[in-house]
């Protein structure tokens, strides 16, 4: 087993053993960075649907401060990528190849922010995930097109590790939101 296969069997079972419910404050610290870049812009932001004990980013759906903006959830795509279409809270979803929840695919669009789940981070705003690559591809893809979305990374302050290891083709977040603020 690798190092990183070794970090990701050991969060999973931390973050199943120490997992609990977010409230509303959670996402204050977002809310004051956006405020802070943003300019009364109609944003576009991805969300995830939570599984297997990531945080309950969903709950930002009930915040009155986001209900003037767009959502999306990823769509698992051939060849490890993700696309993102628009959704709205009871939307029908469907259930993809890895068992989350996804929107019935329609018109692909490319987010403002991306809120990305994690099993593990460090300082340096490194994110490990299940290991498939798909927001590592997405990072590189909008990246060589030039498109200025924020990546933040959605974790418990107990998943920051103190090294993960890279490669070349994993890619850094912009920030980290956990419980006890941005990174």
């Amino acid at each position: 087993m690798d190092k990183k296969e070794l970090i990701r069997k050991n969060f999973l079972k931390k973050r199943i053993k120490d997992y609990f419910q977010i409230d509303k404050n959670f996402f204050l610290p977002l809310i004051r960075f956006l405020k802070s870049k943003n300019k009364n812009k109609k944003l576009i932001i991805s969300l995830y649907y939570p599984s297997n004990y990531e945080v309950n980013i969903l709950n930002i759906l009930d915040i009155e401060y986001f209900k003037k903006f767009w959502f999306l959830l990823p769509v698992i795509e051939a060849n490890n990528f993700i696309n993102f279409c628009r959704w709205k809270k009871n939307d029908i979803l469907k259930v993809n190849k890895f068992g989350i929840l996804e929107p019935v695919k329609s018109k692909i669009i490319i987010p403002d922010i991306v809120l990305v789940p994690l099993l593990a981070f460090d300082n340096s705003r490194n994110r490990l995930g299940y290991g498939k690559g798909y927001y590592d591809k997405y990072i590189s893809k909008l990246m060589k097109m030039k498109k200025k979305t924020i990546f933040i990374g959605i974790g418990f302050s107990f998943q920051k590790f103190r090294k993960i290891p890279i490669n070349k083709n994993d890619m850094k977040l912009d920030y980290i939101l956990t419980e006890k603020g941005m990174i």
